[in-house]
């Protein structure tokens, strides 16, 4: 097995910042890519809309996909995410199973029942996944061999389109339109993909309900024992303006103690805000922490007017994460929403001789 603390990428944050990937989603939009390109010939007859359903890309155009990857890769990043942000059984019915909501019913638990042991989803999900990893896994090792820098795939495992923590029934506020088993059962298919497909990391990232992320990070910890195989975990959650996760609404200090106890290789915050107004909540962070710590926001507020959706070109995220890192708060530097490899390339080249955060892990696992 191999822990954080024995994973290559953990001695190079010792040394320098590693850059992360951009936007997946911002940059599959400069394809220009139609709903008839999603679908390709077999998703052809499908009966909902699949334009939003990104996944579904490493399946239809893997050569669009791949395109991205080695684009971040050329920019800089020592780490590339698998473009599997919502793969999994329950994410990816909201395109392929009716909702039950336009006939009167309701998305329970024996709605999702049906949804995680529907042969036909998982194995989309498990494809998505393994797909997505083996495409990454190409071009980071293609890129490394080229550029003789070592480069990072990080599986990616989204938040879910449920939440454990609340909901959807401003009527019935004890109601939860899915289970923690559920859920995490979900995770657990999602990550057997995802370590199959040869990825070096798992990302559980862009976190708003900690209890969804709870789910991910026990469902993590029980394949990695039932397969005698175990990869470094990264975790990094979303906040809103008063840095609490958006709907558990955790403080980023309660958030850390939530999650500690899965040794993470690193945690950290990323999409929500920008970089302007995420600084004092990974401040916060870099304090309480002793783990490296990553930062990947946004490219500033949604701006339905820029080029990309978002206010902060290149030089404007290059700027904000080299204060970062001049008052040592980072370890792991990138871009989320509206971060095309063109601001990835800008962090990277102001981050090269930055140095990273320095950081004392606990006692216990210093002894280890």
């Amino acid at each position: 097995m191999t822990t954080a603390r024995e994973h290559p990428l953990y001695e190079l944050l010792k040394h320098r910042i590693a850059i992360i990937d951009g936007a997946m989603g911002t940059t599959i939009r400069t394809y220009g890519k139609t709903e008839a390109d999603m679908r390709g010939e077999r998703f052809r007859d499908a009966k909902k809309d699949l334009q939003n359903n990104g996944d579904l890309f490493n399946i239809t155009q893997p050569e669009m996909i791949g395109d991205i990857h080695r684009r971040f890769l050329e920019a800089g990043a020592d780490i590339i995410e698998t473009n599997t942000f919502g793969a999994t059984s329950i994410a990816q019915s909201e395109f392929f199973v009716d909702d039950p909501r336009e006939h009167g019913g309701r998305k329970d638990p024996d709605f999702y029942e049906k949804i995680i042991g529907d042969r036909s989803l998982v194995d989309l999900a498990t494809e998505i996944n393994f797909v997505s990893a083996k495409l990454c896994r190409t071009w980071a090792d293609r890129v490394a061999n080229e550029s003789g820098r070592q480069r990072f795939v990080a599986g990616s495992i989204g938040p879910l389109t449920v939440s454990l923590s609340n909901s959807p029934d401003a009527n019935d506020p004890g109601f939860r339109s899915v289970t923690f088993d559920q859920v995490k059962t979900a995770y657990s298919q999602q990550v057997r993909a995802l370590i199959a497909g040869c990825s070096d990391l798992l990302l559980v990232e862009t976190i708003f309900d900690s209890l969804n992320a709870k789910a991910a990070l026990v469902a993590i910890r029980e394949v990695f024992d039932e397969d005698g195989k175990e990869l470094p975990v990264m975790i990094s959650a979303a906040v809103g303006r008063g840095g609490e996760t958006l709907i558990s609404a955790q403080t980023t200090e309660a958030f850390w103690n939530a999650v500690r106890h899965a040794k993470p290789l690193s945690v950290g915050l990323n999409c929500s805000l920008g970089p302007d107004l995420m600084y004092p909540f990974l401040s916060e962070l870099a304090e309480k922490a002793d783990v490296p710590i990553s930062c990947y926001p946004n490219a500033g507020l949604p701006n339905p007017l820029s080029e990309t959706g978002f206010d902060l070109g290149p030089p404007d995220m290059a700027r904000f994460l080299s204060n970062f890192a001049q008052n040592e708060l980072i370890n792991i530097a990138g871009g989320c929403c509206g971060n095309t490899p063109a601001h990835i390339a800008a962090i990277a080249k102001a981050l090269e001789d930055a140095p990273p955060r320095v950081w004392e892990p606990a006692v216990s696992e210093a002894a280890r």
